[in-house]
């Protein structure tokens, strides 16, 4: 766990660098700086273009962290790694021959009765592919286990150059319509920067020869496109539906709200850029007990961690949502839902890494398209009747359902749970924490009461964590903070 425990710190310092300056663009300079209906535009295309994400991707994002370790050879690597970079435009070329024939009907259907979207649909084809190769070569580097450069482009790049643009937008440098191109054009250049990064880890050498394992690498590539697609559809489908019914304002008030309880997920985004390749790297080896307790530990500690942050979260809600524009109010149930999903998923550890770098991912995939086609449907259930509270209702039991599954599954298949004996205390404490504080509040500015009341928060939680030994793994890091041995 100490390469874990390494690269995770770093990665979470960016990861929260990179929430730390979205939380600015998305709560106060998106929110004043565009009309609610061109930041609900902004959303609905990048939400759109990250569902087709894994199908332009073709799964190779996946399948380069799962078989990558398998080849010994430096000629297998290099002709894989070469398949890996072709693969994807077999289904980008024609998908694009298909949309450039009919974008006329397409771009009709997706506008439906919101028309400013018509004349934007082809950016989200775009931004689809650029997603995509990102995503590949990210996948590049950290299977040298090179994740952090990564990381920072992943989280701070765009959010940086995306508040730098707002600015633009703000001095009437550039008008609205140039934001949106330009934000496309600063994800292709994203892409660009990883490609080069990637390489300089790893430089490719184009080398074609028949892998022994073809076969195998397909089909799972093949596979993999639907359970990424399945977890973009649970994640970003609300949005879409919500674009697609309501008006696009609501995307803005949707988004502020589902941006906030994401918080919850940073330390997973973090922690799992480096577990998922050593998830692999144990499945390979049939390493069992290492992956046993690379489970139980990474559920513990995100438990933990992200316990806190949703405690944080939920009880500065009320004064957090007096610093930004007051329609945005709607979504303080959807922070409450929505950050409960998160915190399950969290809860996990790297169950995902386990399941789709197994030899079971097929059964994983055929629960999860249900899975998905019950999200839409909860979506377009739930939607017109409650609006944005609709979208979180559907997108909660969608979630609670999926992990519930995926943890049962795991159960059944390796023996093992993520759970331990602290994990206990650790919701007893989540549970205590939340009821003593939560009708705390000082009479004071809306900052002022955040800071003190998230200090009185981070004393207690932090200290009986620390007290208690809760997480070996967090208690050494205390350690080391505090400078003791």
């Amino acid at each position: 766990m100490g390469a874990v425990i390494n690269q995770s710190i770093k990665n979470t310092i960016i990861t929260y660098l990179g929430f730390g300056l979205g939380a600015i663009n998305t709560l106060f300079l998106f929110t004043r700086f565009l009309s609610d209906e061109y930041f609900g535009l902004i959303t609905f295309i990048l939400s759109t273009a990250n569902i087709l994400m894994p199908l332009m991707a073709f799964g190779v994002n996946n399948t380069i962290i799962k078989f990558y370790s398998s080849f010994k050879t430096r000629q297998s690597q290099n002709s894989f790694l070469t398949l890996i970079l072709f693969l994807p435009l077999v289904i980008i070329i024609p998908f694009g021959a298909i949309g450039y024939l009919a974008f006329d009907t397409i771009s009709i259907w997706m506008a439906n009765d919101n028309s400013l979207i018509k004349d934007y649909v082809w950016l989200i084809y775009i931004s689809a592919i650029v997603f995509a190769y990102f995503e590949v070569f990210y996948s590049w580097a950290k299977v040298q286990m090179q994740s952090v450069f990564g990381n920072f482009m992943k989280e701070v790049f765009h959010r940086l150059c995306t508040m730098f643009l707002l600015f633009l937008v703000c001095i009437k440098l550039i008008s609205v319509d140039e934001l949106i191109l330009a934000i496309v054009m600063m994800y292709v250049i994203r892409a660009c920067i990883m490609m080069v990064y990637a390489f300089s880890v790893k430089r490719p050498v184009i080398y074609f020869s028949k892998l022994s394992n073809l076969s195998a690498i397909l089909k799972y590539t093949s596979l993999i496109i639907i359970a990424g697609s399945v977890a973009n559809i649970i994640l970003e489908i609300d949005k879409f539906m919500i674009g697609f019914y309501k008006i696009l304002e609501n995307v803005a008030y949707y988004s502020v709200a589902i941006y906030i309880a994401s918080v919850v997920s940073v330390p997973s985004r973090a922690m799992h850029q480096i577990t998922n390749p050593l998830t692999a790297k144990y499945l390979n080896e049939k390493d069992k007990g290492s992956l046993e307790d690379l489970y139980k530990k990474s559920s513990l500690n995100l438990f933990i961690i992200s316990g806190f942050i949703y405690l944080l979260i939920i009880l500065n809600i009320n004064e957090l949502y007096k610093l930004i524009p007051e329609q945005f109010g709607s979504g303080i149930f959807v922070v409450f839902l929505i950050g409960i999903a998160k915190l399950f998923d969290n809860f996990l550890g790297n169950n995902n890494a386990i399941l789709f770098n197994s030899d079971y991912y097929r059964v994983v995939l055929i629960q999860g398209i249900f899975l998905a086609v019950m999200s839409v449907f909860l979506n377009m259930y739930f939607i017109p009747k409650y609006s944005l509270d609709g979208a979180a209702y559907a997108t909660f039991i969608s979630v609670f359902i999926y992990n519930i599954i995926k943890v049962s599954f795991v159960y059944r298949k390796f023996k093992i749970l993520p759970f331990s004996k602290n994990t206990l205390k650790v919701f007893m404490l989540i549970i205590v924490s939340g009821i003593m504080f939560y009708f705390w509040d000082f009479s004071i500015h809306p900052i002022i009461n955040i800071g003190l009341k998230s200090l009185l928060i981070s004393i207690l939680y932090g200290g009986i964590c620390y007290y208690l030994n809760l997480s070996d793994d967090i208690t050494l890091l205390l350690n080391k903070i505090l400078k003791r041995t």
